[in-house]
């Protein structure tokens, strides 16, 4: 397993679609470890693979936070079957560091989806569960939860953006 970088927004990549998981293989198995492992990392409960850079369709999710097998869940190719209710919570993102806001989401979900074998399935969720489901395949079609934001608050955010970015540079020259 490995960790890998994390794309931040105003990374142009982030907006960029997806495509579809054809080949299930060994290197897919690889990519989903390294996904949970680069989650995990950078204390998350939910990744998608655009946000390391890695174009295709694949979701990876523990909103319990505790790397229990039975808590992971996968989703690659998701496709929404129905959404239904309204909700909203404070949200946050690994490539939008130090920005939290309430986004309105659809409250309960069901997705078909295929898992690592290429079998698939579907889930239903309620609140955080279909919140982060929605959040992650977002990021699949190329938009972020600051996507959902006003002018304003997105200008406002991207000097935020900027700074933090210099601070990542300059961080990451002291520590070679």
């Amino acid at each position: 397993m490995a960790i890998r970088e994390l794309l931040y927004y105003p990374d142009e990549h982030l907006h960029l679609s997806s495509s579809p998981v054809t080949e299930f293989d060994e290197s897919l198995a690889v990519l989903v470890s390294d996904m949970f492992e680069t989650m995990y990392h950078d204390e998350g409960i939910g990744l998608a693979a655009p946000q390391i850079n890695i174009r295709k369709r694949v979701v990876v999710m523990d909103i319990e936070g505790d790397r229990l097998p039975e808590h992971q869940i996968v989703l690659i190719n998701p496709e929404f079957v129905s959404k239904e209710g309204t909700n909203s919570i404070e949200e946050g993102c690994l490539s939008v560091p130090g920005l939290r806001a309430r986004i309105s989401r659809a409250d309960n979900v069901t997705v078909k989806a295929q898992n690592i074998k290429g079998e698939f399935f579907t889930i239903s969720a309620t609140g955080l569960q279909a919140i982060c489901i929605q959040h992650e395949m977002d990021h699949l079609d190329g938009h972020l939860f600051i996507d959902y934001l006003s002018a304003m608050k997105k200008n406002l955010y991207r000097a935020k953006a900027a700074k933090l970015a210099r601070e990542r540079k300059r961080a990451a020259r002291e520590s070679q």
